[in-house]
């Protein structure tokens, strides 16, 4: 009986995680194609952003059935990757300061709101898993992460439209490229726990 719900809990998570996966692709493609269109930082570095965070998606799906050591390291690589992703927004930014950059607001805007109702969607279907594991709690990480990095593109698109200055884009980047080395940090420290849980407990890796 336990083995059955075992086995029925890790079902529904690999399903969970398959179908966010695939909003995430979905909304990267649509993030890269609005930033090449409209110039802009942060729509760029968001879409660098659901890319790197539907890696960790596959990273956690392959996790799903291995041993809890083996469920630590993934995640290890998931933080690892948003700290990279990180780095790689703060130079995209600086490019565009100074090579200098003309975003379209109301195109910003627009892509936010799409977003956001997408990571919504994350949110609540990873919300609804019982006893997430290290990796769920990661993919839950990242899902947040979008949603408000989301609300600070409408932010940045309204300021952009209203003022006719890129200023605002480029501070929404290096803003995300900041919630996200946040967020790599806070599930490398979460693997580490997880790490010394085990050794007190003496539990199997």
């Amino acid at each position: 009986m336990v083995e059955s719900e075992f086995s029925g809990k890790n079902e529904k998570e690999r399903q969970t995680l398959w179908i966010v996966l695939g909003l995430n692709l979905a909304i990267a493609a649509g993030f890269f194609a609005t930033g090449a269109i409209g110039d802009s930082s942060a729509l760029i570095a968001n879409g660098l952003d659901n890319t790197s965070d539907s890696l960790v998606y596959g990273i956690s799906l392959l996790a799903l059935s291995r041993s809890s050591k083996w469920k630590r390291g993934a995640a290890n690589v998931s933080g690892g990757l948003l700290l990279i992703f990180a780095v790689g927004i703060l130079i995209d930014a600086w490019r565009r300061y100074v090579g200098g950059s003309e975003p379209l607001g109301t195109l910003m805007i627009a892509m936010s709101l799409i977003a956001a109702v997408v990571n919504l969607a994350c949110i609540w279907l990873l919300g609804r898993l019982k006893e997430p594991d290290v990796n769920i709690r990661a993919a839950n990480t990242f899902s947040l992460n979008d949603f408000a990095s989301n609300g600070g593109i409408l932010i940045a698109g309204s300021l952009v439209w209203w003022l006719g200055s890129n200023w605002p884009d480029l501070v929404v980047g290096v803003a995300v490229a900041g919630i996200a080395a946040w967020g790599g940090i806070g599930i490398l420290r979460d693997a580490h726990d997880e790490h010394h849980k085990a050794v007190h407990n003496h539990q199997p890796e």
